[in-house]
């Protein structure tokens, strides 16, 4: 009964609007540090784009990390949890894009025509479904492709809770005090083995643990 109402698309609106005014509410009242700051600016400045890549439990607060005045798309699953993120999501101006197992190619012509505009790519990893924090290979194929990097970014908030759902979703309470820590760039070769592809997967699974480690490293040498 539950599991149906919250594929009502009236009650997710609701529900979207509630987490979306949580979210401001986080931000009113914490304190957001960034860190390598400067790695995604220089790709902003020069109008570059390139794939943010954050582990799925880090989506509630990400928007907060991104350049205010340029659109960044997210690649998200059709399924309802997906749909609720991506109507949260326009609160905060990250745009959705359907991710399709049954037609990939229509997807893929959609991610070309917004690189081709110079426009950001958001992705998850370890999403829609898992396994939690593992990188899949889906990313590194893209990224080949696109011939764009990717840029991985880690969160951690001084104060907070994580649910006990399949990626342990991180909810970051008010009054906070809140690091974001950016890696350095991934170029992927137009030409890749599948060895290779695992070495990169490897790479940025290290890239976005490392990242959240750093961040709660800075909460707990800040305290």
């Amino acid at each position: 009964m539950i599991k149906k109402l919250l594929k009502n698309s009236l009650i997710q609106y609701i529900l979207a609007i509630i987490a979306a005014i949580y979210i401001f509410l986080v931000r009113l009242t914490s304190k957001i540090e960034k860190v390598n700051y400067d790695i995604p600016q220089s790709f902003w400045n020069n109008n570059k784009p390139f794939i943010l890549a954050f582990w799925h439990n880090q989506l509630m607060m990400i928007s907060f990390t991104w350049s205010k005045n340029l659109k960044i798309n997210i690649i998200a699953s059709q399924h309802s949890d997906g749909r609720f993120g991506s109507i949260v999501g326009r609160f905060f101006k990250l745009r959705n894009i359907p991710r399709s197992s049954k037609n990939s190619n229509a997807s893929l012509k959609n991610i070309f025509k917004l690189v081709k505009k110079n426009e950001y790519i958001g992705i998850t990893p370890d999403g829609p479904r898992g396994p939690n924090q593992k990188v899949s290979d889906g990313i590194i194929k893209l990224a080949s492709i696109l011939q764009i990097p990717i840029i991985s970014c880690g969160f951690w908030s001084s104060k907070n809770f994580q649910l006990n759902s399949w990626d342990k979703f991180l909810i970051t309470l008010p009054f906070s005090r809140c690091y974001f820590v950016w890696s350095d760039p991934i170029y992927i070769e137009k030409k890749i083995s599948e060895k290779k592809i695992s070495s990169y997967q490897i790479m940025l699974e290290k890239n976005l643990n490392n990242n959240i480690e750093k961040a709660k490293n800075k909460i707990t040498n800040n305290v």
